[in-house]
């Protein structure tokens, strides 16, 4: 059985490794705050003091971080995973990163005589814990089919999308829609709420009719109860907005409505919202109205 390190134990990576350790594959995890490992060490992983630790005991390093510069530390640092794989090694990112990024990281591995593969994920934490995510792979076929036992673990599809770098790509497109999607959601609310509509009935007709999206579906309710308990956190979703932005701006695709989503997440931000799920952006809009949606 394959032998799995595991980097980065946060919202999302935590449950997916949780979800190997279930399936039987011995696991050991590194994560940069060490106290995030206790849980996963409960369950049976070792626990390695570094990533590049962890990945000279793996056939396989999974990542799982949340940006561009603690992933160029994970992996480059002076005990990074690069210092530590083999020929043979596979290594998968699940992160949000950088097309660029991803594609200097491939190349890296590759003459490591390691295989890459950018494996970002759509599915907030249920999905991650329920092993229900979706995953879009950029890379080699032939390396993907040799893994696909842990996406089908982790995971219930796999899309892949082309050569290294084309996952980051798609998870910034789709990540944009996600963010219009979710101030479009918002934004209706608040039409709805000031002119005095209960709130329960509007988001039962826009789930029905032609507005229904899975952002009325995940975060619909949890706008009417003001639960912005995080499953993704609006600092993420900014985050992923201004990858999207650089990219976008890099090859000359007009993007205005990304603009304005960037722009509104980093309001929310601003205000304070950043470690809240990203449906907490409505808050921009009851303030504006000066009235709780749902009340």
């Amino acid at each position: 059985m394959k032998k799995i390190g595991f980097i980065g134990l946060g919202t999302m990576g935590a449950p997916m490794a949780s979800n190997l350790l279930k399936a039987g594959y011995p696991v050991t995890v590194f994560n940069r705050t060490a106290s995030k490992a206790a849980p996963l060490a409960e369950q049976g992983a070792s626990v390695a003091p570094s990533p590049k630790e962890t990945a000279v005991w793996a056939d396989v390093v999974i990542t799982m971080v949340s940006n561009d510069e603690s992933i160029a530390e994970v992996y480059e640092g002076e005990n990074g995973v690069l210092a530590g794989i083999r020929p043979g090694t596979t290594v998968i990112d699940c992160s949000t990163i950088s097309p660029a990024l991803v594609k200097r990281l491939a190349a890296q591995i590759a003459e490591l005589r390691g295989t890459f593969l950018d494996a970002p994920v759509t599915g907030s934490s249920p999905a991650a814990i329920d092993g229900t995510l979706v995953f879009m792979v950029g890379g080699s076929a032939e390396t993907l089919a040799q893994v696909m036992d842990l996406f089908d673990t982790m995971g219930k599809k796999v899309l892949h999308m082309g050569d290294n770098g084309s996952g980051a790509v798609a998870k910034l497109a789709h990540n944009t829609i996600v963010g219009i999607n979710n101030l479009a959601l918002a934004e209706g609310f608040a039409i709805a709420a000031k002119s005095g509509l209960p709130a329960d009935r509007f988001l039962e007709l826009v789930q029905l009719g032609s507005a229904g999206s899975k952002a009325a579906e995940l975060k619909g309710r949890k706008i009417i109860e003001h639960d912005f308990t995080n499953q993704f956190s609006l600092a993420l979703m900014l985050k992923d907005l201004k990858l999207a932005s650089a990219l976008t701006d890099g090859s000359g695709i007009p993007a205005p409505m990304l603009s304005l989503a960037k722009s509104l997440f980093q309001s929310g931000q601003t205000q304070g919202f950043g470690e809240e799920d990203l449906s907490s952006v409505v808050k921009l809009y009851e303030a504006w109205i000066g009235k709780q949606i749902g009340e």
